[in-house]
């Protein structure tokens, strides 16, 4: 999968520039006009990087990012319009990963986001009790042991183990793994889950993979 961008920018204008110049780079990218919405869509999308604006109608950026650190180490580039080191520092305290002076060159900007995840490419490790999943080199641990998963299915487990416990929707699923083009009523993410619980069983991984009737599925702690 691409790399998915989620900019939290108030400014259309701006939006749809650095939108543009993401997309032309080769990403996938969503928006989100205020800090409230920016909170939802990147709990719900879980985007590989948030490019944030500091002055947001509702909340301050650096208020968005403490929040965003309690639950994801999403890198995070912020735009502000300030140059005072304090304020530098602020965001930085606030887990903020780096940061622009508006105003500033777009392909500055897209180079940072390069950057930024090409350092969580190369040092990720997702680790959920015995699982653990090194998006980069495509390898699967559980207790030690390899399992091997067809692209999709990593594609799949990972989406799940970055929020371990919460319970996706089928719905979400589709829409963050398969970018929403499974045709109506498919049955592929059950089936892509069916054949993960029976490669984790091998490995006493029983109950990792957890049905929430009526709702959807969660990756469990073990």
């Amino acid at each position: 999968m691409e790399p998915l961008i989620l900019i939290v920018e108030d400014n259309q204008d701006i939006t749809k520039v650095i939108k543009y110049e993401l997309e032309q780079a080769g990403y996938q990218v969503i928006t989100a006009g205020d800090g409230v919405s920016g909170l939802t869509t990147a709990r719900e999308r879980m985007p590989s990087l948030v490019i944030l604006d500091l002055g947001l109608p509702d909340f301050d950026g650096a208020e968005i990012a403490r929040r965003l650190r309690k639950t994801s180490a999403v890198p995070i580039i912020v735009l502000t319009a300030m140059d005072e080191v304090d304020c530098k520092v602020s965001l930085l305290d606030a887990g903020v990963d780096d940061y622009l002076t508006k105003p500033f060159h777009l392909e500055e900007l897209v180079a940072r986001v390069r950057v930024q995840l090409r350092h969580r490419q190369h040092g990720e490790v997702i680790s959920v009790g015995q699982l653990e999943i090194h998006p980069q080199k495509h390898l699967c641990l559980f207790g030690g042991h390899e399992v091997r998963l067809s692209p999709k299915e990593f594609d799949l487990l990972t989406f799940l183990a970055r929020q371990p416990g919460r319970v996706y929707s089928r719905e979400e699923i589709e829409h963050g793994v398969w970018n929403g083009d499974l045709p109506t009523n498919s049955n592929v993410v059950d089936v892509h889950m069916a054949n993960m619980r029976a490669k984790f069983r091998g490995l006493d991984g029983y109950g990792l993979i957890r049905t929430v009737r009526g709702i959807g599925y969660a990756l469990k702690t073990l």
